[in-house]
């Protein structure tokens, strides 16, 4: 049993940081082991924000030496971003063992992305231009305050509270789940894939890379690389339906859009709520009601419907 939550805003921004922390916070009994933000904020076609990692949480435990090896990674990782002629713009580190850079860039991003990931020890948690992936061990205020999230402005966002079932309890199987390597498409999720294998494979022999076994991330990668080959998003999100096997509800976030999707049994809940400026959608109403003063109106999704709203 996981929690999943998003919210997206019309036309405006706001202090989605905040917003998505309490609704995540809401959702703790469902999954207190990790919590994740994909936050979007303003864009700049021209600019990246890469969010990434040089160690697990429980490793920086274990003595003198990760430090040293964590210092060494970081290191390697500014030598192959300046090798491959990336110009960095801004360099804050969030925790003792994860970063988030702001440069640009006009090569492979790809490219660069691989280079950065054959470190060992280094993962990219996101690259884009509007996305922002943050997870990590503990309940949403414990990781929101870790990485001073609550002055977040932006469009729209996406989070999820995990109880690990069939993983580890670590950072790398935390959600959400960027879609290596496509810019700014995450996925937050609860239920399981029952093809989850055979998706998996087909999806490797077409080029891409997996960092988990975790159904989350193939639902990402699989999106980004049906949007990569017709460009829909909500007609990619029709096609997972009949696709994809098992019981799941899922959210995933773009550049400039949210969308929803269930799978035909429904077995897994989702509560919406929509304003003309609003939508707010989560596993629990309770969750949606902490960012509300009044009184709300909310619905639940039919089986093996999609939506998806534009910011």
């Amino acid at each position: 049993m996981c929690g999943i939550a998003g919210l997206i805003y019309k036309g405006k921004s706001s202090g989605i940081g905040q917003e998505l922390t309490s609704m995540l916070q809401a959702l703790k009994h469902r999954g207190p082991d990790s919590t994740g933000f994909a936050l979007y904020g303003h864009p700049k076609a021209d600019q990246y924000i890469m969010r990434f990692k040089v160690a697990e949480q429980e490793e920086v435990k274990k003595g003198f030496e990760i430090r040293k090896q964590m210092k060494e990674r970081k290191a390697a990782v500014d030598a192959r971003m300046a090798e491959m002629g990336a110009k960095m713009e801004a360099q804050e580190q969030a925790t003792d063992y994860a970063y988030r850079y702001v440069f640009s860039f006009d090569g492979d991003l790809r490219r660069l992305a691989d280079y950065i990931e054959d470190i060992e020890g280094a993962e990219i948690l996101s690259l884009g231009h509007g996305l922002e992936l943050i997870k990590d061990l503990g309940d949403a205020n414990r990781v929101s305050a870790q990485y001073g999230l609550d002055d977040f402005e932006g469009t729209h966002a996406i989070g999820h509270t995990r109880m690990a079932t069939e993983s580890d309890v670590d950072i790398r199987s935390a959600h959400p789940y960027w879609a290596y390597p496509f810019n700014d498409v995450s996925v937050v999720h609860n239920g399981q894939l029952t093809n989850y294998w055979n998706k998996r494979r087909a999806l490797e022999r077409r080029g891409h890379r997996f960092i988990s076994n975790c159904d989350s991330e193939l639902i990402a990668v699989y999106l980004a690389d049906s949007m990569d080959r017709d460009g829909d998003l909500e007609e990619s999100m029709h096609r997972s339906i009949s696709e994809l096997d098992g019981v799941f509800t899922y959210v995933v976030a773009t550049q400039d859009r949210v969308g929803m999707a269930k799978d035909v049994m429904a077995a897994k809940p989702m509560v919406l709520y929509e304003s003309d400026d609003l939508i707010a959608l989560a596993s629990e109403e309770v969750a949606i009601r902490t960012i509300f003063p009044h009184e709300i109106d909310t619905y639940d999704p039919y089986e093996g419907e999609v939506r998806v709203w534009q910011s």
